[in-house]
């Protein structure tokens, strides 16, 4: 099973964890990449997602999710596949999701990922049913039934 996690499901550890749901995901997100390292889900990335963890203002944490991001990654989108992502996300951003948002679900689509994991409430509202978007605490949840 392949799956996506976007920029803020890699940066959800790195939150302020006084409120519940933000402590829950995290341990749902860490859950998450200790199955990657132990080979029960292949890791989508992409230079999408690259990109974006080269921007952030927290230099340590960048560091940390890019090495496990490259040490993980199965299947991996490169701008080689630019026409086919701007054409799939310019369509979701119809539905009111934002470019960046749009990018990463176009490079999971790409891949052929199965879920799309993210902590963005406003993202876990686009539909479709080409790949189930998902927090990862459901993930995990849906995983153990």
């Amino acid at each position: 099973m392949k799956i996506y996690l976007d920029n803020c499901c890699y940066n959800r550890p790195y939150d302020n964890q006084s409120q519940l749901r933000i402590s829950l995901e995290t341990q749902a997100k860490l859950r998450i990449q200790e199955c990657v390292r132990n080979g029960d889900y292949e890791l989508v990335s992409s230079f999408v997602l690259m990109y974006e963890i080269s921007k952030s203002p927290n230099v340590a944490s960048a560091k940390s999710i890019e090495k496990y991001v490259t040490d993980y990654t199965s299947v991996y989108v490169s701008d080689n596949k630019l026409s086919e992502i701007e054409a799939i996300a310019n369509e979701i951003q119809e539905t009111g999701i934002k470019k960046m948002d749009s990018w990463h679900v176009s490079c999971a689509l790409i891949a052929n990922a199965d879920y799309f994991l993210t902590t963005d409430k406003r993202l876990l509202k686009y539909k479709t049913d080409s790949i189930k978007m998902i927090n990862p605490i459901d993930f995990i949840s849906e995983m153990e039934e």
